[in-house]
């Protein structure tokens, strides 16, 4: 059986934005003549709000402050790194335009004393994958919601890298022979709730193939059960040479 007998579905950009910033640690604001990274200070209210929390001394909080009319226009970019250290580890980046304001401190009353809150208001979202860049509706990032396996995405790939190889390696009798040839190396790139990634490495090259799940999974601990069903189902293809799974 082929990964082209699976019917192929994905998360929508929306879905694939709001698990991008769920997951993130970090991210990158620029402003007009500033920069800075930021580790743990943004946060993703149930609205698709996007806040910052900084220390109410810092620079940015500072500009915002001193902007025209309460409102400085930024761009905050988010990138979606692989767990596993495959070639060029990137997997998406999103970027989000808008309005920094300073939000007031009496409507938050769990804010701490020395730090401010600044509410971003969205003007433009855009996703970048290896498909593509693409234009997520504001209305759409709202309603959307992050994958259920955000949370555990990066634990469960190490772990299928690093404790099962073999298994990863087998997934491979279910992806077109077309695109085996040549691959000296396999590795689990991505998880959502509709399919497995594949990144399969060449001596010079790489590309990725998607595994579809028979149904999508609606909560995490489902995802023993789908991995465990793509591979019996791999298990009565024809045997074909496995790629190595590790250098």
């Amino acid at each position: 059986m082929s990964v082209t007998a699976f019917r192929a579905t994905e998360p929508s950009a929306a879905e694939q934005a709001r698990s991008v910033l769920a997951a993130a640690g970090s991210l990158t604001v620029s402003t007009d003549g500033y920069r800075c990274d930021l580790v743990g200070r943004h946060i993703l209210d149930g609205k698709g709000r996007l806040w910052l929390r900084l220390p109410a001394d810092g620079h940015l909080a500072a500009r915002v402050a001193c902007a025209p009319r309460g409102a400085l226009a930024a761009l905050l970019a988010f990138t979606d790194v692989a767990p596993i250290a495959v070639r060029d580890r990137v997997r998406s980046r999103l970027t989000l335009s808008g309005w920094l304001t300073v939000e007031d401190a009496e409507a938050d009353s769990e804010a701490e004393v020395d730090s401010v809150d600044l509410r971003l208001d969205l003007a433009r979202v855009t996703l970048e994958t290896a498909a593509g860049a693409v234009d997520v509706g504001l209305d759409e990032l709202v309603l959307a919601e992050a994958d259920p396996l955000t949370a555990f995405e990066a634990r469960m790939l190490t772990h299928l890298a690093d404790a099962h190889p073999d298994a990863v390696a087998e997934l491979t009798r279910l992806v077109d022979p077309r695109h085996l040839h040549g691959v000296v190396r396999v590795w689990p790139l991505a998880l959502d709730r509709y399919a497995i990634t594949l990144r399969l490495e060449h001596a010079r090259s790489h590309h990725d193939v998607r595994l579809p799940f028979p149904t999508p999974l609606r909560e995490a601990n489902q995802i023993t059960r789908q991995i465990q069903t793509l591979l019996a189902l791999a298990r009565t293809c024809p045997r074909r040479r496995r790629p190595v799974t590790r250098p």
